[in-house]
């Protein structure tokens, strides 16, 4: 692992001689509080949706608008942050997304909705690449592979709890409940933080030179390519699941936060088996799930007509994606092994703004067709991604980190000069 550059004189920090699980903890449930606020209008769409007076496709809005607004704050808020201790930093955003779970909860008219909506963007922006990259400063070596498994958890963890518990509160008490209780949830994630976390200085400078930098490299483009697709075709669809159920396979509210319940249990198996074989085949983990996604939502307005395929669809499905997101990570991390965060940031910021164009291309089609026409579309488009994974012209990510993307010794060098 090479030095880390040293920032306004201050010598690179040393390696962790022991874990610090705590920490380790309290970063995971930053990003778990991240990831159900995130999503968990999914499960809520169509009730905020009649409350509100506007369509499935405009309630849509609500995922399209933090992705673009994450995908921004990405960059921004790390290079504009490159001299501040992470750990105020990780602090005052979560402050940001407690005050947008609050301001959703309240609001009037879905106006207000979509500025807490903005908030909750730039918070995914900035936590997310800085906190996904902070294993290696609250770990020993030795444990720096387990730590980051325990922040990547989160992800599905985000998916088995926060989407069905969302939509259980939604379908008892009314979905502004459901934003109430994530707020006070994000209210003490953030008092975890503060009391758990210790000083983080940066000690890599991340500027907009070295993520052009990256962005040169072949490698690079290709983890871009390859995320836009994937997650185009799973967000198009996935984020209307709801609908989907609701008319199609005529599923009550019950079934459905218990369909999303087993989605989301699915997710935590794929994560760790994609954790556990991504590092050997990183393109085979990536073509796998997309094959696997394409099949699932191709076949569901045939299969998914009735609740039993319905639901073993939705299992097949929660597995195929919780691997993409560690599978495009790693094929990130894999095209610049000198620049860690910088290729954080590149990381979040395709994955948000795909995420966005996803559900905001899918709400289109289905505000002008129906959930089965969104869900055969996203099966062409992951099969799409399926080709492309295996085109002979794409540059795979390097199969150790010695050898980086094209381009990756520019940044290599940035790097130790400290710019």
């Amino acid at each position: 692992m090479p030095t880390p550059a040293a920032v306004d004189g201050r010598p690179p920090a040393g390696p962790v001689l022991s874990t610090r699980w705590p920490a380790v903890v309290s970063v995971m449930l930053g990003i778990f509080a991240i990831v159900t606020t995130e999503i968990l209008p999914i499960g809520l769409l169509t009730s905020i949706g009649s409350d509100l007076a506007v369509s499935d496709g405009v309630a849509g809005l609500m995922m399209t608008m933090p992705g673009l607004l994450a995908a921004v704050a990405a960059p921004l808020v790390t290079v504009a942050t490159t001299r501040v201790d992470r750990r105020l930093t990780l602090c005052a955003l979560m402050s940001l997304l407690t005050l947008a779970n609050f301001l959703a909860a309240a609001a009037p008219d879905y106006r207000f909705v979509l500025v807490s909506r903005v908030m909750v963007g730039i918070t995914i922006g900035g936590f997310w690449s800085i906190g996904a990259g902070l294993a290696e400063r609250l770990a020993s070596p030795g444990s720096v592979g387990r730590a980051t498994a325990v922040i990547f958890s989160a992800v599905p963890l985000g998916s088995v709890l926060g989407v069905p518990a969302g939509t259980f509160l939604g379908d008892l008490t009314g979905w502004r409940t459901a934003f109430t209780v994530m707020g006070v949830v994000t209210a003490g994630v953030l008092v975890m933080l503060l009391l758990l976390l210790p000083p983080l200085p940066p000690v890599r400078a991340t500027r907009l030179g070295v993520l052009g930098g990256l962005l040169r490299g072949a490698r690079t483009r290709s983890a871009l390519l390859l995320t836009f697709l994937i997650v185009l075709a799973h967000f198009g669809t996935y984020t209307y699941v709801t609908p989907f159920l609701e008319r199609v396979t005529h599923a009550g509210g019950g079934r459905i936060t218990v369909f999303l319940l087993v989605y989301g249990t699915a997710g935590i198996l794929g994560n760790f088996l994609g954790g556990a074989w991504v590092g050997r085949r990183p393109r085979a983990v990536f073509g796998l799930a997309a094959a696997l996604i394409s099949a699932v939502t191709l076949l569901l307005p045939v299969l998914g007509r009735g609740e039993a395929g319905a639901v073993v669809l939705l299992t097949v499905w929660g597995i195929a994606y919780g691997a993409v997101p560690v599978a495009s990570q790693t094929w990130f991390s894999r095209a610049a092994p000198h620049a860690p965060e910088a290729a954080s940031v590149l990381f979040t910021a395709s994955f948000q703004t795909t995420f966005a164009i996803g559900a905001l291309v899918g709400g289109a089609v289905l505000d002008r067709s129906s959930p089965s026409v969104v869900m055969l579309l996203g099966g062409c488009t992951a099969a799409l991604m399926v080709l492309t994974v295996w085109s002979p012209w794409l540059d795979g990510p390097a199969t150790s980190g010695a050898s980086g993307a094209s381009g990756t010794s520019g940044v290599s060098r940035r790097l130790r000069r400290g710019r």
